[in-house]
């Protein structure tokens, strides 16, 4: 058995590295060749990861769109829709959002003292920790609709360790900065899926793909390009760390 499952981390962003803007409604940055490779990722993996911030403002799905690669997990004994997972701080999430419905196993993962890069660098020892980490949180709303999790620290380390005993081996992380933030600063992500769309945005409040932080990846540390490839309007670039 690994000892973490391996991370892919997802995103789309503007020329100048935004993943959306100030607008109410949610900025598609992919194109539709895209958003297909997307669903094949999300086929391939065990389960999908955003932050609470995603799922507020974007209330996506997160399932598997084509039936076609649904019926292909199904017929591999593995449920349509990967496991869908949500790091929050608080857990005030709505019940009603649709992360928590269509079917798939759900996982809320409360992180009291919020996360951080260096916070999830490495594991709580014993089985103590790993105890902690996959036992149930207090009572909360969203117990009807998903297993509520609250994490030991580091909290980045105590849910992958948990994602683990879920039998997960393969993790797609999809946002949003924070949750990018936070795994790369860590340097807990394995392949990186950077799309980048043919316009700016030009608005200094809408989210950025990172924040600032410490990064492994600089230029002394620089990532290894696998892959890069037009699909529609927009360019996938993807990495390799040192780990993958």
């Amino acid at each position: 058995m690994p000892a973490r499952p391996y991370v892919v981390l997802s995103c789309a962003m503007s020329l100048d590295g935004r993943i959306d803007d100030c607008s109410p409604s949610r900025l598609i940055l992919s194109s539709p060749a895209d958003l297909d490779r997307v669903d094949e990722v999300r086929a391939g993996c065990d389960a999908i990861l955003v932050g609470a911030g995603t799922v507020r403002r974007d209330d996506p799905g997160l399932a598997v769109r084509s039936q076609r690669r649904r019926d292909a997990r199904t017929a591999a004994g593995r449920p349509p829709t990967p496991l869908r997972a949500v790091l929050t701080h608080e857990g005030d999430l709505d019940p009603a959002a649709r992360i928590f419905h269509d079917g798939a196993d759900r996982v809320v993962y409360r992180a009291a003292a919020g996360v951080s890069g260096a916070s999830g660098a490495s594991g709580a020892s014993g089985a103590a920790g790993a105890a902690a980490a996959s036992g149930c949180a207090a009572a909360s709303p969203l117990a009807a609709v998903a297993t509520v999790v609250d994490l030991p620290e580091p909290p980045l380390a105590s849910l992958l360790r948990d994602l683990t005993g879920r039998g997960v081996r393969r993790l797609l992380v999809e946002g949003g900065t924070t949750i990018h933030t936070a795994f790369l600063t860590a340097g807990l992500v394995d392949e990186l899926h950077l799309v980048v769309a043919p316009f700016f945005v030009g608005e200094a409040g809408a989210p950025t793909f990172v924040g600032p932080g410490s990064f492994p990846f600089d230029a002394a540390h620089r990532l290894a390009l696998a892959e890069v490839s037009q699909l529609g309007d927009v360019v996938l670039l993807r990495y390799l760390t040192s780990q993958g």
